[in-house]
């Protein structure tokens, strides 16, 4: 057998090795296998749901009447209604913030379509904030309190947000699991490939994914969904494992 012969022969046994490697898949993903000298570096992941126990939450009311007194009267009465409808359901006074008044000016639009200099009327604006621990109940406020437009209020209701405030202490306990799971991994690569593997050397943690459950949508630079008030977590760390002789 030739020289040329062995040589393409040892470059297609490589080569199919490599695919073997490539292709394992372990529990709920690919690990990511890196052959580095007498290491192997491996991804593992952990996901862990979790509820948000922060919310916060906007709407914004507003008045609008051909003179600014009028208008202004109308949007105190306004937020005079808004602040007591808010008290019946329960809400501190102290956790409600409002903002400071937006004036808008309205001018007569002529029969060509142009804005002309005459005044029509003016539109005033303001918005309510409130932060609470109470994500369950101030969800419920959020979506019942267009109930305000009955009261003669032009009150608009914008979506919560919702986050968590606990995430640097879960850091620590998700590193732990995806530690493990690329120990899993490293172990069931170890078991298909005949090869050893010893004592963990390194462990780089990548960033982390807070999205919706059941979520596919990834990022290089993280995510941080504030939509959903029950949300997943996803940690990924890179573990470098020494290979035994």
């Amino acid at each position: 057998m030739d020289k040329k012969y062995l040589t393409y022969l040892g470059i297609a046994l490589i080569f199919s090795i490599s695919l073997v490697i490539s292709s394992i898949f372990i529990s709920n993903g690919i690990a990511s296998i890196k052959q580095k000298q007498n290491t192997i570096i491996v991804t593992g992941s952990a996901k862990k749901q979790i509820k948000s126990d922060l919310i916060k939450w906007t709407g914004s009311f507003s008045a609008q009447a051909k003179d600014l007194k009028e208008a202004y009267k109308i949007l105190k009465d306004s937020q005079e209604k808004v602040r007591e409808y808010l008290l019946s359901k329960g809400i501190n006074e102290k956790d409600m913030i409002f903002s400071s008044i937006v004036t808008m000016t309205n001018y007569e639009i002529l029969p060509n379509g142009m804005q002309s200099t005459k005044i029509e009327s003016y539109r005033l604006s303001q918005t309510i904030e409130i932060t609470s621990n109470d994500v369950d109940e101030l969800t419920k406020i959020s979506r019942e309190a267009t109930e305000l437009i009955n009261l003669g209020v032009q009150f608009e209701s914008y979506p919560p947000q919702y986050y968590y405030t606990k995430i640097a202490d879960l850091k620590v306990d998700m590193l732990g699991l995806a530690t493990k799971d690329a120990m899993q991994r490293a172990e069931q690569i170890a078991k298909n490939t005949g090869i050893k593997i010893g004592k963990l050397k390194s462990a780089k943690m990548g960033v982390f994914q807070i999205t919706a459950p059941y979520s596919t949508e990834v990022s290089d630079y993280g995510i941080f969904d504030t939509m959903s008030i029950n949300k997943e977590i996803t940690a990924v760390v890179n573990c470098e494992f020494e290979i035994k002789d």
